[in-house]
């Protein structure tokens, strides 16, 4: 080893702040994808995504970002549908209908992608 972090490990706590933040930006009705928001952030990817939510996300609306195929996260399908039905987002069965409720994050955050500090 050289001593080198992975790549999207530079910052965890940065990282991490990001990603609840765009996360935040997420309106009622609306949905984004674990892909999206790792886009977004500019490093990582949507494993990294859904860790930071299964860690941290408690404190934002978890429920409105969703597997690219529209259904929420396993293990809390249940209360993310609940929650998503209440706030009127299309849904078709158990998944959001992303042809009209995705909304992609506006774009990276000042300090976010590669080489960020």
């Amino acid at each position: 080893m050289t001593g080198e972090q992975a790549p999207g490990t530079e910052d965890p706590e940065a990282y991490v702040e990001t990603v609840l933040r765009l996360v935040e930006q997420v309106p009622a009705g609306r949905v984004t994808t674990y892909g999206d928001l790792a886009e977004a952030v500019g490093r990582g990817g949507p494993r990294q995504v859904g860790q930071v939510l299964a860690t941290w996300g408690g404190g934002v609306p978890w429920w409105r970002v969703v597997r690219a195929d529209g259904s929420p996260a396993r293990g809390h399908q249940a209360e993310a549908l609940r929650r998503l039905a209440a706030e009127g987002t299309p849904l078709r069965g158990p998944r959001v209908v992303l042809s009209q409720a995705r909304q992609p994050p506006a774009g990276p955050l000042p300090g976010a992608g590669p080489g960020a500090s």
